[in-house]
């Protein structure tokens, strides 16, 4: 075969939503970059369900936008229902979750990369790694591809997504295939191993599409969507976005023969009859796996989503499963309004292969391996939020470190994306990691509407955010801050008019008159609410007063949660060095010092979180460190 060898400065591998964002942070800094993919049409393929957001979710979006990512631009162009998850709990659990149209979001961002300067899109397998063995350490050279070419490159990005040696199981069919049908990715793996890095198997699953046409909707529950107050991105027009027609989706919910009907065939579910051997998701079950964890509920709920706007697929969500295609029918035939339902698309299960997290820095770089990264759900995590957030910060920190500057490393306190980085590179996981509110100590403080206040000044330090954009966030942050000391200083009196209106609100009248902010502090209370008895108040968009609002009322609160992370920030601060003999520190037990050895962590705080390591133990590393 005929070799050819060709230059960039950064490959990435792979163009799922991790490589994305990867691709375009490099290139935007000017970097010249190149994304091998397998398949030029599955660019940005939604394969497992055709949604952007969701608890925990939702966040990582808005903080992608934040530091310059291109996700929440494209969910906001392609939006078919908009909700807001937890509405009714309160603004630190809040998530947003779009209906996206597939076909429309894989467009947008495929043309998206085509248009971008220094940076070629190139469909072609990555089949093989090069390395520089010399001086010590390994570092990474380049790649070989399936037709036969050599790019040498500084970076290298690996976001495989679901697709080295990735097979599809259905019932007691087992074939070679990446997502929706594509080849998968071979030879990866093996250079990885012989480079020394741990892999492992991890599992997913999808499930079937049918036809519209085919379903009975009055049998189903209506799903409205809602207008957002702020959407995904700063660069959509609110007003524009809120005009956009909502799609209704629709639920259902499984039955006593649809449970007959699994019961009576699970030993014939490739995952129960012992063919798959890959740990799936905990949080995104197939529907035979919920029957077995939860035999005490008689029906589960299934939620009826559009693929698209200019398409008849119908997504089930809720019902993946690796089931045989009669079972999958006698299943989807089971439910009410589906007895004539089509099947477009059998579901399936699938295995891939992934590394074990913990072998990277939190900048996602390989300890071992310089100039070599791994993004999305090749470090074992599962959707595409959590995808994006991994690839923006490996593209990021690829890029910075061509320009010979410090690496970006986002704190657990600063936002949800280096709450999951963290969690990956410091306890690693055992199954798809999946990112939830629940992950996050400091909800109040990493919200939703408060992304770009964290994260817009750390885009604009490493370039991906312009001066125009980042002139209109100064504005807005400081109308905020405006707003807010506005309410603080506003006086509302004690009239018997605005006492009737306090208690048409469902509110106890005032005794003398009040700041307004003390008004907003209760709550049944909201800003809105209390227009009638600001007349004075300025006319600001939904994403100003939202925040001003959230500050005021949970300010107790968010004091409490700041002065947490003002102790532990003493603990990230208290820096490792990096070549510690843990072996060597007297009194360190031998499981923690194991554990130290092996993950090498940065700082004091980082330690602390090590599965194994002890307060005790800490305070031994402290005290080896003071001397």
């Amino acid at each position: 075969m005929q070799q050819t060898e060709k230059h960039a400065q950064v490959i990435v591998v792979g163009a799922g939503h991790a490589g994305i964002e990867a691709a375009l942070a490099c290139a935007r800094t000017g970097h010249d970059t190149v994304l091998f993919t397998i398949q030029l049409d599955a660019v940005g393929n939604m394969p497992c369900n055709p949604s952007i957001g969701g608890t925990g979710k939702g966040h990582l979006v808005y903080e992608v936008d934040a530091l310059g990512g291109e996700m929440g631009r494209a969910a906001d162009l392609v939006t078919l229902q908009s909700r807001t998850l937890n509405a009714g709990r309160g603004a630190a659990v809040q998530s947003r979750r779009i209906q996206a149209d597939r076909a429309a979001y894989k467009r947008y961002m495929k043309h998206t990369l085509e248009k971008t300067p220094h940076l070629r899109l190139m469909q072609c397998m990555v089949t093989d790694l090069l390395f520089d063995e010399t001086g010590g350490r390994r570092k990474i050279r380049g790649v070989k591809t399936h037709l036969g070419d050599t790019w040498y490159a500084e970076k290298v990005i690996l976001c495989a997504g679901t697709y080295s040696n990735a097979a599809v199981f259905v019932g007691d069919v087992t074939y070679e295939s990446g997502p929706d049908g594509m080849l998968p990715g071979k030879g990866l793996t093996d250079a990885l191993t012989a480079a020394g890095v741990s892999v492992r198997r991890f599992k997913t699953g999808t499930p079937a599409r049918v036809n519209r046409r085919s379903i009975d909707f009055s049998e189903l529950e209506v799903q409205p969507g809602d207008v957002p107050a702020v959407p995904f991105s700063a660069l959509t027009d609110p007003e524009a976005f809120a005009g956009i027609p909502q799609v209704p989706c629709h639920i259902v919910y499984t039955n006593e023969e649809t449970h007959c009907v699994i019961r009576e065939n699970i030993h014939r579910s490739a995952m129960y009859s012992g063919k798959i051997h890959g740990t799936g998701p905990r949080y995104c079950p197939s529907i035979e796996d919920k029957l077995v964890r939860f035999a005490d509920k008689d029906r589960h709920q299934l939620f009826i989503e559009p693929c698209g706007s200019d398409t008849e697929e119908m997504y089930v969500q809720g019902f993946s499963t690796s089931m045989p295609v009669d079972v999958q029918e006698k299943m989807l035939h089971s439910l009410h309004g589906f007895s004539e339902a089509e099947v477009m698309r059998y579901a399936y299960a699938i295995e891939y292969d992934c590394i074990d997290p913990t072998q990277l820095l939190p900048t996602l770089e390989f300890k071992e391996i310089e100039g070599l990264y791994g993004a999305g759900q090749f470090n074992g995590t599962s959707g595409y939020e959590e995808a994006a957030a991994q690839g923006i910060v490996a593209g990021i920190n690829a890029a910075l470190s061509l320009d010979g500057a410090e690496p970006m490393i986002l704190s657990r306190s600063s936002s949800y994306i280096g709450t999951l980085i963290d969690d990956l590179v410091t306890k690693g996981t055992n199954e798809p990691y999946r990112m939830m509110t629940s992950r996050c100590e400091y909800r109040l403080l990493l919200r939703q509407d408060n992304a770009d206040l964290r994260l817009t000044d750390v885009g604009h330090r490493v370039g991906l955010i312009g001066e125009e954009r980042y002139a209109r966030f100064c504005a807005k942050r400081q109308a905020i801050a405006d707003e807010a000391k506005r309410i603080e200083k506003t006086t509302v009196p004690a009239t018997e008019e605005n006492n009737a209106y306090l208690v048409s609100l469902g509110t106890a009248p005032i005794r003398c008159a009040v700041k307004l902010a003390e008004l907003l502090r209760r709550p049944e209370l909201t800003y809105e609410a209390l227009a009638p008895l600001d007349p004075a108040r300025p006319h600001l968009p939904a994403a100003v007063t939202l925040t001003a609002q959230i500050g005021i009322k949970y300010e107790g609160y968010i004091r409490r949660e700041l002065a947490e992370v003002e102790r532990q920030e003493k603990l990230e601060n208290r820096r490792i060095p990096p070549d510690i003999d843990y072996a060597a520190v007297r009194g360190l037990r031998i499981e923690a010092a194991q554990k130290l050895a092996a993950i090498r962590p940065l700082s004091i705080g980082q330690a602390s979180r090590i599965s194994g390591v002890n307060p005790a133990d800490i305070g031994v590393l402290l005290i080896y460190l003071g001397q």
